[in-house]
């Protein structure tokens, strides 16, 4: 194989590499974006993650350059699993203070197993 193979080799796997992580990004965007709707449940807290995170992916000014999306989808799945924990928790104490369900465009989505 000679240099030239190599380095052609070495670009495609790593612009395929970045094309993943993009489309990482982007459907974990999307999944925070949809906990949107529950953030009344959710209290500041998750107000400040939610928004946070999406300011963070959309703002070009990064911890890594922007074609590199890495830090992009560690904070959007962190903010992921914490509204998901949040939301869990809101349904868990609404339904403890024996207070009736909330309606159907404020609940959080079941965890299926």
């Amino acid at each position: 194989m000679s240099d030239d193979q190599l380095f052609y080799a070495l670009f495609v796997v790593g612009a395929l590499v970045l094309i993943a992580l993009l489309v990482l990004a982007i459907v974990l965007a999307v999944r925070v974006w949809k906990t949107g709707k529950y953030l009344q449940a959710m209290g500041v807290g998750g107000k400040w993650v939610f928004w946070g995170a999406i300011i963070y992916t959309i703002f070009p000014i990064d911890l890594l350059p922007d074609p590199i999306y890495l830090d992009d989808v560690g904070v959007l799945g962190g903010a992921l699993l914490y509204l998901s924990r949040l939301a869990v928790k809101a349904r868990q104490n609404r339904q403890a203070a024996g207070r009736p369900p909330l309606p159907p465009q404020l609940r959080p989505p079941q965890r299926t197993r």
